[in-house]
């Protein structure tokens, strides 16, 4: 098993790429550089995991062949940049979420890729976990039936002090709020389980911090599948939670209320009957635990790099939900319904900050 090179570009999340993501598999991966303006947060990473390898130039570790895979944990507002940058240098390409600020430049990212010698695997590391991935099994064996509604509440806390940090807060250097930053997490492993939107109504606001990006939103769902789906999200909650109650034919899905990691056990898995009951023991009966967050997406693209198993999340999948994201702001704007996909011919698609009222 060949043991593959990273270069962390970022320590402040990076950190945690280290700790759950790269430490874990140190059969698989060795980080042997890391990136930062910060030189002192730089330098607490470095002495904290012994890299002995430390810069300031993100073109410096483009140019060195012996690195194999370029860790993106910058401010989103350079991710466009940087990601189209490292698959031009032939890297295998790592990068945090947001993926970057508009479906425009996913787009030339996805145009980026075709012809890049490495390939891009955002994050999206609350996908990971025993609850979820076993609720993924039992959707995908045809257990679960139809999908009749969903809720999915993001309710965490952001005090003034999180923002005092200089990127964060404002649409040039976040990109977005509560929907790009928090949220995301919990409607990508909504539509992880439960399929792709295709109708959608969204209300943003900003009232829990003076800061320019909303920090509260609430939407309605058609899903394609014709279930329904609300989604609520605050940064104003004074106890912190993640939970998604997921309603099918034959059985009722809800997540543990762990704000960062609700994909871990416990999930509540409720049968329709006895019937379903047996068939959900037998699909999950010898069940090996997956251990959450960035060591099990971690795990899965060293097997994808190695030639065993599919890449774990896509550009495609980033995509995805950006364009709901998208769709919430424009329907926000606009105070209509917006169908998916959303294409070049939306106002936000180029870029959701730009005004539609």
């Amino acid at each position: 098993m060949s043991i593959r090179t990273v270069a962390i570009i970022g320590c402040g999340i990076g950190r945690s790429h280290i700790v759950e993501g790269y430490l874990p598999h140190s059969d698989k991966f060795k980080v042997v550089a890391i990136c930062d303006l910060n030189e002192q947060r730089m330098a607490a990473v470095g002495d904290e995991f012994g890299i002995e390898r430390r810069t300031t130039s993100f073109a410096e570790l483009l140019a060195d062949d012996t690195i194999d895979i370029i860790d993106i944990c910058t401010p989103p507002g350079i991710h466009l940049e940087q990601v189209v940058a490292a698959l031009a240098a032939g890297k295998h390409v790592v990068c945090e979420k947001p993926l970057t600020g508009s479906l425009a430049a996913i787009d030339t990212i996805m145009a980026a890729e075709k012809t890049a010698k490495g390939v891009l695997m955002p994050i999206f590391q609350y996908r990971y976990g025993d609850g979820i991935q076993k609720a993924k099994r039992i959707i995908d064996a045809g257990i679960a039936g139809k999908p009749y509604t969903a809720s999915v509440e993001t309710f965490w806390l952001r005090k003034p002090e999180y923002y005092a940090v200089p990127w964060r807060g404002k649409w040039a250097t976040e990109l977005g709020g509560v929907l790009v930053t928090h949220a995301l997490h919990l409607h990508d492993m909504l539509m992880h389980l439960m399929g792709p939107a295709a109708r959608v109504f969204g209300r943003v606001a900003t009232r829990v911090n003076d800061i320019e990006v909303e920090d509260c939103a609430s939407a309605s769902l058609l899903m394609e599948s014709g279930a329904f789906v609300s989604l609520s999200c605050t940064l104003g909650s004074q106890e912190q939670i993640s939970r998604l109650r997921l309603h099918f034919e034959n059985v009722t899905f809800e997540s543990s209320h762990e704000p960062y990691t609700p994909g871990k056990d416990p999930w509540k898995i409720i049968a329709a009957n006895d019937d379903v009951q047996q068939q959900i023991d037998r699909v999950v009966g010898d069940w090996q635990p997956v251990a959450p967050r960035f060591t099990t997406q971690m795990g899965q693209f060293h097997a994808f790099l190695s030639g065993h198993a599919p890449l774990p999340v896509t550009t495609k999948d980033a995509r995805r939900a950006l364009e709901l994201v998208t769709a919430i702001y424009q329907s926000s704007d606009s105070g209509a319904d917006v169908p998916l996909p959303v294409g070049s011919d939306s106002p936000k698609y180029a870029d959701w900050r730009a005004r539609t009222k």
